[in-house]
């Protein structure tokens, strides 16, 4: 799908989203969240408008670039972007209160989406802070927006349509939570059953 298209179709879409999710997840002003994968900054400057201490990150440039034009836009206070691969994040252990990915765990290989969830747990705090999942539930409804869903998915193609199929055959974040040993502290849907998002702890066993 194009960065156009994007930001133009699937940004607008999904902004009722990303407003709840800081008082779902109960961030609160001068919490510092990382939101990787974070594409054209949506969910970040989302976070920024609640005095959130919010950075994200990309490998994509041209997502960047969107993000960044975005911020200065918007005049977003308290948010930051650059440039780095969430299979190896560039921050320290313990770092954030939270760290958020919102829609980016779909459209992966399975290799890559594991690698992306162990650098979330190693920079997130271990004893206070919390990861925050926004992806597509597992199964879909059978409903309009579902038929959407999948339309997008098959039009984007390539490795994001493989991500996708394998997302969906494997229990979505069910299986994500499980095999990271993540336990659920709460879960919502919205959306119409299409979207949850899940506020997920470390397991201290």
């Amino acid at each position: 799908m194009s960065l156009f298209s994007y930001e133009r179709l699937i940004d607008p879409i999904l902004r009722d989203v990303r407003q709840l999710i800081p008082e779902f997840a109960g961030i609160e002003a001068g919490d510092e969240v990382l939101d990787v994968c974070c594409g054209t900054g949506a969910q970040v400057i989302e976070y920024g408008q609640y005095g959130i201490l919010a950075l994200g990150i990309d490998k994509a440039q041209n997502m960047l670039n969107i993000a960044l034009k975005n911020k200065e836009r918007l005049n977003s206070r308290n948010t930051s972007f650059y440039l780095a691969d969430a299979t190896a994040l560039p921050f320290s252990d313990d770092r954030f209160d939270y760290v958020s990915i919102s829609f980016g765990l779909h459209d992966k290989e399975r290799g890559i989406r594991d690698r992306v969830i162990s650098e979330m747990k190693r920079v997130v705090k271990k004893q206070k802070g919390s990861l925050i999942f926004i992806d597509f539930q597992v199964p879909l409804p059978k409903n309009m927006w579902a038929m959407f869903v999948r339309a997008i998915e098959f039009i984007a193609g390539g490795s994001h349509c493989r991500g996708f199929r394998d997302y969906m055959s494997n229990s979505g974040l069910k299986k994500v939570l499980k095999d990271h040993l993540l336990y659920e502290e709460k879960t919502g849907y919205f959306k119409s059953g299409i979207v949850v998002i899940v506020k997920a702890k470390l397991n201290s066993e």
